[in-house]
């Protein structure tokens, strides 16, 4: 545990991430937490190549890089899994209201018992369908790994607000992947035109195989 603490204070430091030592706790907790869930439901891959403090909970901080959470911004984590990256994210910005929903039963009751363990009362939990989701709007939604960008934003184009911003974490060349959403863009209540593309590499040598996508309405 001391050197996930180090690790993490290291990373958030280097990176200019505004974590201080409460938040550096709860983020090493909610690792410890994380790994513990895994032996009984499968939240995340038990075959990793670094650390999960950096593969995972890193890994989700990264997105406040890119965009700026907002007291009383409403943010959507679909397909959460683990609680990533929504669980990391609230641990950072106590004053942005985080949902987080899976259509997995089992991996939600594992994300309900983190966030009350560790306190986050902007943190709440929905086992739901994405198709099920009737009558609720956001400023934001994360997805991670989910599903191809074209499938996804038939089912947030009506969630989000005015200028809401859809924000994944993906590996892989995107490039047809993001041409299938912006041409089938009509289908889908207007997906931009254009997103944005940045490569995590640009932002830490950690993930170089990793790119974030940023797509604004």
């Amino acid at each position: 545990m001391q050197n996930d603490q180090q690790l993490i204070k290291d990373l958030c430091r280097e990176h200019a991430i505004p974590a201080d030592r409460e938040m550096r706790d709860k983020l090493v907790r909610y690792t410890r937490l994380l790994e513990e869930w895994n032996t009984r439901v499968n939240l995340i891959s038990r075959k990793e190549d670094a650390p999960v403090i950096v593969r995972h909970v890193f890994h989700s901080l990264l997105i406040c890089k890119v965009h700026d959470f907002k007291a009383g911004e409403k943010v959507l984590d679909l397909g959460t899994g683990g609680g990533l990256p929504g669980i990391p994210l609230a641990i950072l910005f106590p004053g942005t209201s985080f949902l987080l929903v899976d259509s997995t039963g089992k991996k939600i009751a594992a994300c309900k018992a983190m966030a009350k363990e560790l306190g986050l009362k902007n943190v709440m939990t929905l086992h739901s369908r994405v198709e099920e989701l009737k009558g609720l709007t956001f400023d934001t939604v994360l997805s991670r790994q989910v599903a191809p960008l074209e499938e996804l934003s038939g089912y947030v184009s009506g969630m989000l607000k005015r200028e809401g911003v859809l924000i994944c974490l993906k590996g892989g060349n995107l490039d047809k992947e993001v041409g299938d959403a912006v041409t089938s863009r009509e289908k889908h209540m207007g997906f931009p035109e254009s997103v944005d593309l940045l490569p995590i590499g640009d932002i830490s040598p950690l993930f170089t195989e990793k790119q974030i996508v940023i797509a604004r309405w």
